[in-house]
């Protein structure tokens, strides 16, 4: 199927559809109608696993390491910062 630049602009979402459904898709453009694209449908690379949210899974996992088994809790002065700055009687001097 041929089709011009401002039919592509009018109607690309069915022309997007047509050619996912398999059928070639020619953008034309000016007067003598040149054929200056085409649309096709998109070939996701297979070496690399690709999550729903279109991320590739495990993208910086040499970078980051996996990090620690287990966090130790927090001490409980340090637990009432989290909480309520306002609580701990003599904060620390990075706080101020």
């Amino acid at each position: 199927m041929k089709a011009t630049m401002h039919q592509a602009k009018t109607h690309l979402s069915r022309l997007v559809e047509q050619a996912l459904a398999g059928e070639e898709v020619i953008l034309t453009h000016g007067r003598s109608q040149t054929p200056v694209a085409r649309i096709v449908p998109f070939q996701p690379d297979s070496s690399q696993a690709v999550s729903k949210r279109g991320r590739p899974l495990g993208l910086y996992a040499a970078e980051m390491g996996s990090g620690p088994d287990r966090i130790p809790p927090l001490e409980a002065d340090e637990m009432a910062l989290w909480e309520n700055a306002s609580l701990v009687a003599d904060p620390p001097s990075w706080s101020r």
